[in-house]
């Protein structure tokens, strides 16, 4: 069966000519329906007149939001059967992207993996990087109970069905977003399947390690109570309703 595809890139002041040829080769791997680059930059207006040149819808941001808000304003404004979003630095390569929407066939969640024993690594993080995504995925493993070797890759998918169930769940506005999708996914009793990608570590992150480590462990705990709430625990809900200030029903 045929079905539409909309693709989401996220990008904060991102390398203008790298994001235009990896936009490009996905479209020649993948039969895209549309492509929507959420752009959080601080000279906007000259990236938004440079990107214009592909075949894509470029959002503009006047403030950066995060990559998980600009992911979810993406999928907010995308009419399409399957919803996947791909990092504008190209770590992900079209080949790897459309395995990971295919997977969506299957299931209602698929999440690329470079730490999948079948991924193929050509450049690797910093060794301390490793390891604290190794402690991190245990973590994660553990807190939402989704079996998985990679949580945050940048390049998942999911149908629009789950899209809309999840939605209103899905409140991480940074690099924790992931790991909402996945763990909503799981407390709605979704399929998660992990699909081992090609891929290659890229100069130049804006990422923080510390500061995102700290970001994401406040987040597992925070999205671990929002699905306890979800399978009507008991405990989680009188812990959510004493937050609130609401009288125990």
């Amino acid at each position: 069966m045929t079905r539409s595809i909309g693709l989401v890139v996220p990008a904060y002041d991102p390398a203008v000519e790298k994001t235009i040829s990896y936009v490009r080769s996905v479209r020649a791997e993948i039969p895209l329906d549309s492509v929507r680059i959420e752009l959080d930059a601080p000279d906007s207006d000259s990236m938004r007149e440079r990107l214009s040149v592909l075949d894509a819808t470029v959002n503009v941001s006047p403030t950066r939001r995060g990559k998980g808000a600009a992911i979810t304003h993406g999928f907010d404004a995308l009419d399409t059967d399957v919803l996947a979003f791909a990092d504008a630095d190209g770590s992900t390569p079209p080949a790897s992207l459309r395995a990971v929407i295919e997977g969506t066939r299957d299931a209602e969640v698929s999440v690329g993996s470079r730490r999948h024993p079948d991924a193929t690594i050509a450049s690797n993080q910093s060794l301390v990087r490793q390891r604290m995504g190794d402690v991190f995925a245990l973590m994660a493993r553990n807190l939402l109970g989704v079996d998985l070797y990679d949580f945050q890759c940048g390049a998942k998918a999911l149908t629009s069905e789950a899209w809309t169930t999840i939605r209103e769940h899905v409140e991480e506005p940074g690099f924790a977003w992931d790991l909402a999708v996945i763990g909503m996914a799981e407390a709605y009793g979704m399929e998660v399947t992990e699909v081992p990608v090609t891929w290659e570590d890229q100069p130049g992150s804006t990422v923080d390690p510390i500061r995102t480590a700290l970001e994401l462990g406040v987040a597992l705990v925070s999205i671990n109570h929002r699905m306890k709430l979800v399978s009507g625990n008991q405990f989680h809900r009188f812990v959510s309703r004493a937050r609130d200030g609401l009288p125990e029903i």
